[in-house]
């Protein structure tokens, strides 16, 4: 598995964004630093979301930063990601590799260490685990479980954990304290004046 990156920006495509902009600024300021995982809406076509990912896959390759597909494996496989993540509603862990196969990157979304030991055991490389706070990123997401969410996952697997809900510059001390290897982000980056800048301030706080 390629080297992972302790930040993760995740494309914001609701209507009025522009995710292409966001990555641009956001790789001049951690390039290799950064994994890239592309989101689209529900409602997009898997035209969009190729077209999407291969435009960031572009992006990344100069900087050697890792791009990654939520949901849509067969678009990771398509533009040649580095691999994909797996949501409770998506395929299963144990389909999800055996699709991107024993090599590729394979995250999968936690919140208990049941699940976190299940999702590892069935063959994700990292797990994304939250929300750790409450956000408006995304709608119908179960209650924030906090730093001690975090901290009840981090003991229970081995696998790199990444915090994810409502996450800031601010809040990442205390989740990295909680055992979190890295964080990711949508809003905190896309809903920034300055994403490049932004992206600074995550990374020098994940890196203190």
């Amino acid at each position: 598995m390629p080297s992972l990156g302790r930040l993760h920006l995740i494309t914001d495509t609701r209507p009025g964004r522009d995710p292409l902009t966001v990555v641009r600024a956001a790789l001049t300021a951690a390039r290799a630093d950064l994994v890239v995982q592309v989101r689209v809406e529900d409602s997009a076509t898997d035209r969009e979301a190729y077209d999407l990912a291969r435009r960031v896959l572009g992006l990344c390759a100069p900087y050697g930063a890792t791009c990654l597909v939520n949901d849509r494996l067969h678009v990771a496989l398509a533009v040649g990601a580095a691999g994909g993540h797996v949501g409770a509603d998506d395929l299963p862990v144990g389909a999800a590799r055996r699709v991107l196969g024993p090599t590729g990157v394979l995250g999968a979304t936690a919140r208990a260490p049941e699940t976190a030991v299940e999702a590892v055991t069935a063959g994700a490389s990292y797990l994304g685990v939250g929300p750790c706070h409450s956000t408006s990123t995304k709608s119908g997401l179960p209650d924030p479980i906090g730093a001690a969410g975090v901290r009840a996952v981090t003991g229970a697997v081995h696998v790199p954990v990444i915090a994810i809900g409502g996450v800031t510059a601010a809040r990442v001390p205390e989740l990295r304290a909680a055992g979190a290897y890295g964080v990711a982000v949508v809003g905190a980056v896309s809903g920034a004046a300055d994403p490049a800048r932004a992206t600074a301030e995550l990374l020098r706080a994940l890196t203190c």
